[in-house]
Order: structure tokens, then C-alpha cells, then sequence
């Protein structure tokens, strides 16, 4: 038989009530920083995002004035080699100007040669030879008889007046010019006719059908 201890009976296990209060402030103090800890990482996240957008606005504006600062200095590049090759070609007309101006009284003296029937036999070779040799520098030569006087590349010498030109012209070439491109190495020297003073200017296409017109119908009226 089992003895049993008077004056004591065995109670079931109850938490008492500063337990239970103990566990419950426990509990909301984790759903509390459970939340806490939730809020910091959603504002975290939006500032990486703006942070992110601002670093990529700068490099958008870094690329812009990058681009901007090639595009600059390639057309400063293209400008100065525009520049160069024009200079280049400006030094050139000026050497081969130097050099064909001094020969020009032996283009004078082979001209007349010309002129005279003196050009034969190997003296014609030389000639052609030169004059070959000059229009490969760029050497041309201008100046012919009734083409109107122009004083950026006529040099009168002679002045006559004619009846039968209306305007300044050349009537003789004393002497042919030379040019390299636009560059004028010497004018052509002319003998030049003006119309005779006090002739009658020449009547325009309406004028004289206003006269045929006057003198089909037996003259102008009278008022």
C-alpha cells in the first residue's frame, strides 16, 4: 500500500500571474522591433534608388559634355586642316609665280620668234618644250583683240578713238598676259579704242520700233 503524506495534496502546475506578464511584454517587445527593423529597410531602399538616379543624371551630363567637347575640337581639327591645305597651295601659286615670271621676257621672245617664222628646226623643239613645260605649272595666257578692256587685266599703253566700237576695247595685244589660277602675274598689254566723242549713242530695240511705228503712220501726233 501506498502511504500517503497527510496535510499535503500535489497541485497542478499554473503560471502565476507575473509569469504570464513577463512573457507578454516579452512578446510585444519583438513584434515592436520586428517592425522597427521593417520601416529602416524600406527607406534604406529608396535612397540607394535615388542615390542611383543621381549618379546616372551626372554621367548623362559628364557624356553630354563630352560629346560636345569632341564635337568641337573635331571641327577645330577639319578648320585647320582646311587652313594647311590652303596655305599649301597658296605657297605653291607663289613659288611657281616667282619662277615663271622670270621667264616670261624668254615667252616674249619665243612669241615673236613665232610671229617673224623664226621658229624652225630645233629652235621650235626648245620652244614647244618650254611652253609645254610652263602650262603644266599653271601657266595660261590671256589677252585677245576685241574683247572689252578691263583695267584688272588690261594695261593700255595706246589710246585711240574708232567709230565702229561702242565701248573701251582692246584693238591690239602688245604684249599677252600670264596668270596662275586667279593670280594675275602680269596684265596683258594693249593698244585700246574708245568711241569717237559725240557720236550718237546706239538706240535701243524699242526706240527704233517706236520710230517705224512713227513713220508708218506718217509721223507722231500732233496735241
Amino acid at each position: 500500500m501506498t502511504e500517503e503524506t497527510p496535510g499535503f495534496e500535489k497541485k497542478p502546475d499554473v503560471p502565476s500571474d507575473t509569469e504570464s506578464a513577463g512573457n507578454s511584454d516579452g512578446t510585444a517587445r519583438a513584434e515592436s522591433a520586428d517592425k522597427a527593423g521593417s520601416a529602416p529597410a524600406g527607406d534604406d531602399k529608396q535612397a540607394q534608388d535615388i542615390a542611383l538616379t543621381a549618379q546616372l543624371d551626372q554621367a548623362r551630363t559628364a557624356l553630354t559634355e563630352r560629346t560636345a567637347d569632341l564635337q568641337r575640337l573635331q571641327a577645330e581639327y577639319q578648320n585647320y586642316r582646311r587652313r594647311v591645305e590652303r596655305d599649301r597651295v597658296a605657297v605653291k601659286e607663289i613659288a611657281a609665280a616667282n619662277l615663271l615670271a622670270e621667264l616670261l621676257p624668254v615667252l616674249d621672245d619665243i612669241g615673236r620668234a613665232g610671229e617673224h617664222g623664226e621658229l624652225v628646226g630645233g629652235f621650235k623643239s626648245v620652244a614647244d618644250s618650254l611652253e609645254t613645260a610652263v602650262a603644266k605649272l599653271g601657266l595660261q595666257q590671256f589677252g585677245k583683240e576685241g574683247e572689252p578692256f578691263d583695267p584688272t587685266i588690261h594695261e593700255a599703253l595706246m589710246h585711240s578713238y574708232a567709230p565702229d566700237v561702242t565701248e573701251t576695247t582692246c584693238v591690239a595685244i602688245l604684249q599677252p598676259g600670264y596668270r596662275i589660277g586667279e593670280r594675275t602675274i602680269r596684265p596683258a598689254r594693249v593698244a585700246v579704242a574708245e568711241p569717237q566723242p559725240g557720236a550718237q549713242a546706239t538706240k535701243s530695240p524699242a526706240e527704233e520700233d517706236a520710230k517705224a511705228s512713227d513713220e508708218e503712220s506718217g509721223g507722231p501726233e500732233e496735241g
